[in-house]
């Protein structure tokens, strides 16, 4: 498996495996589809984006890893092909991630997943993030309330 840094040609393939996650529910916040566009100027090209690192198999991104400013911080987002997870990418995505943010100075990353998202906040764990808060009443846009828990790992 190869991990590079994300290129602006990588968005449909980034964007075909968000929108699988999005569409087997229960571990993303995000709700609807994402088109190429929205994947290229949000996670790689964005003026926010501070790193965006893809994981490559066979000629194919079947995974992803971006940093973006948001709300005065760095909060990362995870997203890889399912049916793949627990298969070492992320770790991977994760040390790449690390490896671009260092130079830029900056000195933590916030992930904000779902409460009800086992795999997800099992990933977060194991490579070192730490709990920071909690927003048990976080609802989705049908109303349901699934939680999220914040956490942060500092460089």
């Amino acid at each position: 498996m190869l991990i590079r840094a994300a290129t602006p040609a990588d968005a449909r393939q980034m964007a075909d495996v968000l929108n699988a996650v999005i569409a087997l529910g229960g571990t993303t916040a995000h709700e609807h589809p994402k088109t190429e566009t929205q994947v290229r100027e949000s996670y790689v090209t964005g003026p926010h984006v501070l790193s965006s690192v893809v994981a490559e198999l066979d000629g194919r991104v079947v995974g992803w890893q971006s940093v973006e400013h948001w709300q005065g911080e760095a909060h990362i987002g995870t997203f890889v092909q399912p049916g793949l997870q627990a298969k070492g990418a992320g770790t991977r995505l994760f040390e790449a991630t690390c490896a671009t943010l260092r130079p830029k100075a900056v000195r933590w990353i916030i992930a904000s997943i779902r409460a009800d998202n086992v795999p997800g906040l099992a990933y977060y764990a194991r490579i070192g993030f730490r709990d920071i808060a909690a927003e048990p009443d976080f609802a989705l846009s049908d109303g349901r309330k699934v939680g999220r828990i914040h956490r942060r790992f500092d460089l």
